[in-house]
């Protein structure tokens, strides 16, 4: 298992960076993005460099790796987040083609409508795949102890019930839709977070299904942590 681990001052500002980085990339950029108080920070930091540069994204298609299954005026939705964060402050500007989750028709349904827009749209790998951690070491919605870790047939999976608040369904991306990632970067800031990034990329951490962020590298090659200090209590600086 091989992780680049960077413990940088501000996690959310270089993330923003490597989003600019891949949209300045030739051809269609493709960006899996999350939900959470770091990538939402990262969000801003772009919207405010794309506006100050007046940087066009028609070529850039966003998706969500998971979401919340509720409508997007939910507050619980990680789409929403995104509009608000990223897409209306760009509005005037630019407007990518942005592929949300429709929770509000069900995780199930939800999921299948996702998975085949996935299918649909062609789209061979992700440029850039933004994950978050969970104080449990669930990342996207793939908690411990459910059985959404070992779908391997989907790219997209329902999960009738969450490991951990908010307990609503979820619609989420499988380890295989992962691996289409060129680059997978996971976000983590804060003491809160450091257990769980011990136990997923500490020296002593391997591939463990009760820590799915840990299963991560063994899909994607190139797999990186930003992180700060504080998370970083328990971690080597060395990957």
């Amino acid at each position: 298992m091989s992780v680049s681990i960077e413990i940088v001052q501000d996690p959310a500002r270089v993330c923003a960076d490597l989003m600019l980085d891949a949209c300045a990339a030739d051809g269609c950029t493709q960006i899996v993005l999350a939900g959470g108080s770091t990538p939402k920070k990262a969000n801003e930091l772009f919207a405010a460099a794309v506006r100050e540069r007046r940087i066009s994204l028609g070529d850039v298609t966003f998706w969500i790796g998971d979401d919340r299954a509720v409508g997007p005026d939910d507050p619980n939705s990680n789409y929403g987040m995104i509009r608000a964060s990223l897409l209306e402050p760009l509005a005037d500007l630019t407007t990518p083609l942005m592929h949300r989750i429709k929770g509000e028709l069900g995780y199930a349904v939800a999921a299948d409508q996702y998975e085949q827009c996935l299918r649909h749209s062609g789209v061979g790998h992700f440029d850039l795949l933004l994950l978050g951690i969970g104080p449990d070491g669930h990342t996207l919605s793939l908690f411990p102890g459910k059985p959404a870790i070992h779908e391997r047939g989907r790219l997209v999976v329902g999960v009738p019930e969450a490991g951990m608040e908010p307990f609503v369904p979820r619609v989420s991306f499988t380890l295989t839709a992962v691996a289409l990632a060129r680059h997978v970067v996971f976000l983590a800031e804060g003491a809160g977070k450091a257990d769980a990034l011990t136990r997923a990329f500490g020296p002593d951490a391997v591939p463990d299904p009760a820590i799915p962020s840990s299963l991560i590298a063994t899909v994607a090659k190139n797999v990186t942590l930003l992180t700060d200090a504080a998370a970083a209590a328990g971690l080597e600086r060395s990957s």
